[in-house]
């Protein structure tokens, strides 16, 4: 099974920036599984906001395109979302993920205040 931790949320002023991350274990799977980021804003569903896979290939949301950026450094085990130009409606819980694995972290908070 994998453990996922996520940190790096906070508050920030619309136009700001983040940095997310999301610590991966076992060590050394993460070079091998496709990594996702969502997030929930209360009221609403989980969304998918961006992903990475094992070869490198990124897709992105269409709210956060241009904006976000998702990396990965497997010798860190860790995968990352840099969050530029944020706007309130950015404020949620986000979320990392493996596709195929049940297992989801505690997230992290992200509010963007006007």
């Amino acid at each position: 099974q994998v453990q996922l931790v996520e940190s790096g949320g906070g508050l920030v002023q619309a136009g700001g920036s983040l940095r997310l991350s999301c610590a991966v274990s076992p060590r050394n799977i993460i070079s091998i599984i496709t990594m996702d980021w969502y997030r929930q804003a209360p009221g609403k569903q989980r969304d998918l906001v961006a992903r990475i896979t094992s070869g490198g290939n990124t897709n992105y949301g269409d709210s956060v395109k241009g904006r976000f950026t998702i990396s990965r450094d497997n010798a860190q085990n860790a995968v990352y979302l840099q969050m530029n130009s944020l706007k309130p409606e950015d404020t949620a819980v986000y979320y990392c993920h493996a596709p195929g694995f049940s297992s989801w972290g505690q997230g992290t908070q992200v509010t963007v205040s006007s």
